[in-house]
This record gives structure tokens, sequence and C-alpha cells, in this order.
């Protein structure tokens, strides 16, 4: 018992220690090839080790605060947000914590504040919590597996959903299996409802009655509890939900009520006779949705289902799809065709010339039936089954200003699917700009994890294309990210071939994948805005069709008709065969005209414009070193004379770009081959706007200064970011 509550060997603490400062270590380094997956690695080898052995959480959460406080005195701020996440979540897998150490934590993380941003907002939140969690001891643990699990309960309705998604252009099939097998049978322990509850029972008693618990017996009594195990869950939740409340006012009442459901346990726990209990008190994992990202609409559809899941009963915390679907078509019934002979007698009574009988007899004798019409939803679009359950047509009045559903969205690829989920979202802002129904009800998060199966370049071979720009980029921003995401995501591919190849049915799941999942969306809450810019491309020839796209990685222009050909010192030389040769159009690239406006940090620049031959054009939306917060676009021109110097690349903010000769070229989007253009004349590139504002209402608008006002709309960021959960995030 004394293990349970923190009382480890000096061997552990001094292992601890030593894990802690490994990581440190590896901070601290210079970056070398390989150096981020190896911190990744130490720091899921630290957590699974606290999550197979909670009782060493005390020790760990006094080396941590040891380390904060000495990077603080020596203000080194690189160390500062692994260690604060590293603590919180170290925290929320403990059993119990000592007062005297709360007092510490919340004092070392008050001392923070005073940091500048990104650090002094993630020490107020973890401030926050860990004030809740010295108040009422377990409130986090409880929170946490009652969200991510659907717990019913009255008075913390908030729930929780990971959805990943895997690109299949990145992933194999037989990979895509090994994958979907990993992350189903490490989830099938964790999943049940029943589980959840007892795991929550067990931590809450000891968190807060800490060494006055006989932890066997209660584990034990808990696993027998019966029907009586929903009443004592209840009970805990309304308990500490209003301990959460009241603050700690009356501290005797509280231990008075939890000391009462202890004995109630107890004594009420049947067959005791039976083998020892299997209940622990480690954090399970979250409900984790696995799907092959092959529709477009798909994450739209599993959005909607989302947001439709209603209660139930005890033990299901949702309703059945089906069922929404039945009542939403027997809610669409129609009754009334407009024929005559299937309107009511009363309504057409009036203008009968000789009515005969009663409404019976003429009812019997009409000549017209109309077979009862079912109007059925689309597949595709569930707008109808949202709207109706959100007029309590489903049975369940959803309140439309409640947004206490969050969907985690995971996305697992390349710079491709970076583009798939922009599109994505504008698409889902395009319908709900319209129809407000989906963003009132559920909280939307965004979550990447880059994997690509691009082989490493050679030093002799041709350097193949970037495909993890984007998460490259977010790793500058985010270290710690760089580290567990980034690092890590490279080792996923690996696993799932071992995996693939050995076919083993093993005892022991591999759990790594979940793992990195879990703590990625529970950890991973301040997002880094990537700019989305949108595209309007005009096609050659007689007709007027134009698309509209938007990208968020880069934009790559080419003329297929334009020979590549690499000069050679012969060509060069005036007068020969060759430099005539080399010197025609075909081989000088195309004429085309660009109209920019240059990018700066006053928005003040005008419009510029000019001409030049090119072969072809790069337009990157990832920002610079030098200009990491300006939203704007690096182009870059393509030439095939070597000769002449190459043009230095234009950071602009929009462009239009136009052929001035009969030569199309061909638009590729976020290096997607299926998001290429060919026969393109010309292209117009600005930022994205939000679609939400686009279709406000100028003269209703809520941001007016009054009737006779200027409208206060045109001083707001109206464009369109994706926002990617990282650990620190960064300011839009």
């Amino acid at each position: 018992m004394d293990e349970t509550f923190g009382g480890v060997s000096s061997v552990v603490e001094s292992s601890l220690y030593h894990n802690v400062h490994s990581i440190l270590r590896e901070l601290d380094c210079e970056p070398q090839a390989g150096s981020s997956c190896n911190k990744g690695m130490l720091r899921w080898t630290l957590h699974n080790r606290v999550d197979r052995s909670p009782s060493i959480s005390v020790p760990l959460v006094r080396v941590l605060i040891k380390e904060l406080e000495k990077a603080e005195r020596i203000d080194s701020k690189i160390r500062i947000i692994p260690l604060l996440h590293t603590l919180a979540y170290a925290v929320l897998q403990s059993v119990f914590i000592p007062e005297d150490l709360y007092r510490r934590i919340y004092i070392c993380l008050k001392s923070l504040v005073t940091l500048p941003v990104p650090y002094c907002a993630i020490a107020l939140n973890y401030a926050r919590q860990m004030k809740m969690e010295q108040i009422a001891p377990g409130i986090l643990f409880q929170r946490r597996v009652i969200a991510e699990h659907s717990l019913r309960n009255d008075l913390y309705p908030l729930h929780e959903k990971v959805f990943v998604f895997i690109d299949p252009a990145v992933f194999p099939l037989s990979l895509l299996n090994a994958l979907k097998a990993d992350v189903e049978s490490a989830d099938a322990g964790g999943g049940d409802p029943l589980v959840c509850k007892r795991r929550v029972l067990l931590h809450t008693v000891i968190a807060g009655l800490g060494k006055q618990v006989h932890v066997d017996q209660l584990r034990h009594a808990i696993e027998h509890l019966g029907e009586d195990l929903e009443l004592h869950f209840q009970n805990v939740v309304t308990i500490l939900e209003q301990r959460t409340e009241d603050g700690a006012s009356d501290d005797n009442q509280y231990k008075a009520r939890l000391q009462k459901i202890y004995q109630d346990i107890l004594t009420a726990a049947k067959d005791p006779t039976r083998p020892a209990s299997k209940v622990e008190t480690q954090l399970p994992c979250p409900e984790v949705s696995f799907h092959v990202w092959t529709k477009e609409d798909e994450i739209w559809n599993e959005l909607v289902n989302f947001a439709l899941m209603v209660p139930a009963d005890g033990n299901s915390a949702y309703m059945d799809e089906d069922v929404l679907k039945r009542d939403s078509v027997v809610s669409t019934v129609s009754t009334d065709s407009g024929i005559e002979g299937d309107m009511p007698i009363s309504e057409f009574s009036s203008i009968m010339i000789e009515p005969q009988g009663g409404p019976e007899e003429q009812s019997s004798s009409q000549s017209f039936y109309r077979r009862p019409c079912v109007r059925w939803p689309k597949a595709g679009n569930r707008m109808t089954l949202m709207m109706e359950a959100i007029k309590g047509n489903g049975g369940y009045v959803l309140n439309k200003e409640e947004r206490n559903l969050t969907a985690r969205i995971v996305v697992m690829g390349d710079d491709r699917t970076l583009g798939r989920l922009a599109k994505t979202l504008h698409t889902i802002r395009k319908r709900e700009a319209r129809h407000l129904l989906l963003t009132k009800r559920v909280n939307l998060e965004m979550y990447y994890i880059p994997v690509t199966d691009q082989s490493p370049p050679s030093i002799q071979g041709h350097l193949p294309e970037d495909m993890l720009t984007l998460a490259r980029y977010l790793g500058s921003v985010d270290l710690w990210y760089d580290c567990n995401i980034t690092g890590l995501g490279a080792m996923i591919l690996k696993l799932a071939q071992m995996q693939s190849i050995s076919q083993s049915e093993s005892s022991d799941p591999n759990t790594f994948l979940l793992d990195i999942i879990s703590y990625y969306t529970r950890v991973g809450q301040h997002p880094v805005h990537l700019p989305i810019y949108s595209v309007k491309i005009c096609f050659s020839g007689l007709s007027t069709h134009t698309v509209e796209e938007v990208f968020v990685a880069q934009l790559a222009m080419d003329f297929p008709e334009v020979k590549r050909y690499r000069a050679t010192f012969k060509d060069t030389i005036k007068g020969s065969v060759r430099y005539k040769k080399y010197n025609l159009q075909e081989f000088n690239g195309a004429v085309v005209s660009i109209n920019y406006r240059k990018a700066s940090i006053s928005d003040r620049e005008v419009e510029k414009g000019m001409s030049l031959s090119t072969t072809g054009m790069l337009m990157r939306v990832t920002p610079s070193c030098r200009a990491k917060s300006l939203h704007s676009v690096s182009i870059s021109f393509k030439d095939t004379n070597p000769t002449r110097p190459s043009m230095a690349s234009l950071r602009a903010v929009s462009a239009n770009i136009r052929v001035l000769e009969e030569r199309p070229f061909s638009v590729c989007l976020d290096k997607d081959p299926h998001k290429t253009f060919k026969n393109v004349q010309s292209i117009e590139v600005s930022p994205c706007l939000d679609p939400g504002y686009c279709h406000q209402p100028t003269a209703k608008s809520k941001y007016s200064l009054g009737e006779g006002g200027e409208s206060l709309s045109k001083y707001l960021n109206k464009t369109l970011t994706l926002p990617i959960n990282t650990f620190c995030g960064n300011e839009q």
C-alpha cells in the first residue's frame, strides 16, 4: 500500500531522474539526423512506464518540479514547454498526490506566468487545472474518462471522440489493415463503459481519501458491485462536481461523503469469495474511430453522425443512427399531393354541388387513391436529419447554443493530405454559412501526424520532391511537436510493415500508435494556423468555365509543350547552330504576365506587374524563416538558360498570372496528381476568405456602429486558416 501512495524506493526515483535528464539532454543538443525520433521515444518510454505503474507518478512530479524551477532560474525556455506538458500528464495519470506537493506545483506554475507567450498561456492553463485538482483530487481523471467514453451523467455533459483518417495514397492496403488491427486490439479492453466506471470510482476514492483506503479490498469490492456500480458512480461524479463549484469551503463534509461511499462499496460488494479483482487505475485510451479517407464528404458525414448522438439508455450513451433515420422518414411522409381525391372532405365540401352521404361514404367512393410517398434523405448529405434533430423530431431536443461535443480529427499523411483537409474545412464552412447547425453543436479540432512513403534521398541520385514541407514548418514552430509527432511519425510505417510481415497474434498488443494519438489529442491543445489560399482557374479556348479551388502547401505551374533542354557550353557560343536553336521560343519558354501585390508588414504595398519568359512557376505557402508570421506566398520562376542569373523569388499576398500566347499550361495543387488541371489560360491566387463572412448580410451585421454608422466588419480578419493543434501553437 505504501507503494501505491508514492512510497517507492530511492532506486526508482533515481531511475526517473535519469529518464527526465535524458530527455532534457536531447533537447539541448543540436538537431541531427534521427535525433527527433530518439527524443520522442524517450518521452513515450517514460509515459508508458507511468501508465503501467501510476504509483511512480509522485516521485516523477517531484523531479519535474525541480527541473522546472531550474529551467526558470537559468532561463532555459527550450525546456519549459516539454516539462510543463510532462508534469500535467503525470498528474493526470497519478493516483494520489500529497497536499504539500500540490502547493509546490501551483507556486511554480504561477511564477511562470510572467514569461512571454506561449509559456505564460500554457502555464496559466495548467495552474488552473492544478488548482482544481487540489480542491477536488481526481477531477481531471474523472472528467477525462467521462468525456472520452461518453459516460452518461447529469453534471458533466461534455463528450469527445477521436476520428483517425488515414490517407490511402501513403499507406498500402496491407499496412492499413495492420494499423486498424493494432488500434482496435489495443482499445478492446478499455472501451467498455463498465470498466471505465470502475476505474473512475477506484481512482476518485483513492485520490480523495489517500492512505485511509485499503486499496486491495476496495479494488475487489468494486469488481463485484453489480447493479450498485451505476449508483456509486453517479454519486462520485456529483460529489466532485459540487466540490469544484463550491471550492474548498467545507473539507470535512467532502471527506465524510467520500468516506461514506467507500464504506458502502465495501458492504455492498457481492460474492467476496471470488478471485482477486483486475480493476486498475490506469487512464484508459480515448474512443478512437478508424477510417480510410477515400471519400471527400466522409469527415462531414462522421461529424453529422456524431452530432446526432442522443442519450438512449444507461448502458449505451447514444441512440442508434438507424432509429434516427426511421424517425426522420416517418416525419417526412407526405399526406397532401394536391389532388382533389387526396384532400380531406372538410376542405372541399364547400365547393361541392351535390354532396352525397356522410364523410365516410364519400371517402369510400373516391376514385383517386394515393399511395403514401416518402422523401428519402440523400446518402451523402444528412442535413435533413440534423435539422430535424435540432427541432426535436428525433425525440430529444438539442440546445443549439450548447457546444458540448468535441470531435478531434486526426489525419495521417503528407502535404497532399493537408490539402484535402483544407478543402474539407472550406466545404464545411461553406455549408455552415447557410445553415449554422453543426458548428453550434460540435467543437472541431484538427490534428496532423505526418507520414510519407517517400524513400530517403540518395547523394548521387535525383532528390525527390519533399512531401513533408508543412510538417517541417510545424516542427520549426514547435520543437516538442517535432520530437513527438514528426519524429515518431516515420516509425508508424515501419511498425505497420513489421506487424504485417509477422502476423503474430500476441497477447500483448502493440499500443504505440494508440499511445501517440492519446498523448497528442490530450496535450496538444494549441493550434498553429496554416494560411489557406484560393485559386480561380480559367481555361483556354471558347469555354468560359472556371474552377475555384484551395491549396495550403504549394501551387506548381508547368508548360507541357516546352521542351526540357540542358544547355552546354557550345550552346552559348554566338553564331553556332546550337545557339540559334537554343534561343528559339520553344526552348526559352512562354511569356507570362504577372500582376501581384507585394507582401509587407504594413500591408500598404500597391500592385505591381511585369512580363517574363519562363518554363514554369512554383508558388509556396510555407512562411520563410525571416517572415514566419507573414501570411504570403513565395513565387519562383523556372528558367532553362543557365547563362542568365536566376530571378529572385517574390513574396506576394495575391497574384494574377496569365499567359500572353496560345500556350496553355497545367496547374498542380499541393503536389496531388488528382488536383492537376490542364489547358489553363490564367489563374488568380488570393487569401481564402471565410465563407461565413461572405454570407453575412451587410445591413443586419452585428459589427456595426448603429443604423447610420460604418460597419466594423472591414477591420476583422476574414481569411480562412487551417488550425493544426500542436503543443505550443502560435498567434494567428
